[in-house]
């Protein structure tokens, strides 16, 4: 979960950073810029921003003619580097003293998403023109890269991964760009990455799919399940035999879910989808815990409602910050869950 509901940027980083494996947040209520797609869109041939209406344009035309400059400016890593301007904390992030994490993260929004997100001057999905969608892949790949080497600069262990919650959008029928075609240029796009290959995406979108995509790491809203089908059993076993690690997102940061739990309970819901994998594959639990990282459900910018879950939780709306919103009171109390869920799970399974 990069985003978050945050206007001030110090508050922000500092949340960021007291997770174990920390990120750099975006933050779309402090600027436009801050949004992930326009943040993925820095330096793409035939991209306008209107950062007073928050709208992305794409003219085919205006495509053709910086597609010439773009493709001379391609060997430069600058031009595929996030820039002050496009992220403030991204810089102030890569400032901290990263080396004494396990590891750290960073995010790039995905091209099939931003393919589908962002429409020409005929109100057509960018991943439709097929130039522009070849150029679109091996852009985003090259941001990744170089966002990868600048942050590996502070860690040995960073990674990034792509946030694709448009992933849903190609088993629409009616979407002229199918599931079949993302799996093959997924794998074209795996293959070219420097580092780990991470994918994230919180729209409920097939498990067993999303595993055969071929990432290194795969994160997902784990909560929204409920419980773990049957079916999906023998992808995960397999995923996670062949090394695979997947991120668990499974703390709620809507108000109304998040009440209704406490890092114990949130421990018996993972376990839940955890036993049916080993029951049905022999594949031990402890080895599914190992290969686990822990991640909030879902971004949360928006929320309607009190916070509502106990107070006496440590993060809770006694202890947040003074005078922060209901957004930002439920990613401080989310956070706070996650790492006791992790210490009750470490402790579990000894690791």
């Amino acid at each position: 979960m990069g985003i978050m509901p945050h206007t001030n940027v110090e508050a922000a980083l500092k949340l960021a950073l007291s997770l174990d494996i920390p990120f750099w947040p975006q933050l779309p209520n402090v600027s436009y810029y801050e949004d992930m797609y326009a943040q993925a869109s820095e330096n793409f041939p035939g991209i306008s921003l209107n950062t007073d209406e928050g709208k992305i344009g794409f003219d085919t035309s205006t495509f053709e003619e910086e597609i010439v400059n773009y493709s001379q400016k391609m060997a430069e890593p600058e031009t595929f580097a996030l820039s002050r301007k496009y992220s403030n904390v991204y810089h102030n992030f890569l400032a901290e003293d990263l080396s004494k994490y396990p590891a750290i993260r960073g995010q790039v929004t995905g091209p099939v998403s931003f393919g589908f997100r962002v429409m020409d001057e005929n109100l057509r999905p960018l991943i439709y023109n097929q130039e522009a969608r070849t150029l679109l892949f091996d852009f985003i790949q090259r941001k990744v890269n170089t966002q990868y080497h600048q942050l590996r600069k502070n860690n040995q262990n960073a990674f990034v991964w792509v946030d694709e919650p448009g992933l849903g959008w190609v088993f629409s029928g009616l979407s002229g760009y199918s599931d079949v075609q993302t799996k093959q240029d997924y794998r074209n796009f795996w293959d070219g990455l420097d580092g780990p290959s991470g994918l994230h995406l919180c729209a409920n979108v097939n498990l067993a799919y999303l595993l055969e995509l071929g990432a290194d790491i795969l994160s997902f809203d784990a909560y929204q399940m409920e419980l773990m089908p049957k079916g999906y059993a023998g992808a995960v076993a397999n995923y996670i035999t062949n090394g695979g690690i997947i991120s668990w997102g499974i703390v709620p940061t809507d108000s109304e879910n998040l009440s209704q739990h406490t890092p114990e309970t949130l421990a018996t819901l993972l376990l839940g989808y955890w036993e049916p994998v080993s029951d049905n594959t022999g594949v031990p639990v402890r080895k599914i815990a190992k290969q686990a990282l822990l991640a909030p459900a879902r971004c949360c910018l928006k929320n309607v409602g009190k916070v509502g879950a106990s107070d006496d939780m440590p993060g809770s709306c006694s202890r947040e910050t003074p005078g922060s919103t209901t957004e930002e009171q439920l990613v401080e109390r989310a956070f706070a869950y996650l790492r006791s869920l992790s210490e009750i799970l470490r402790d579990k399974f000894a690791l």
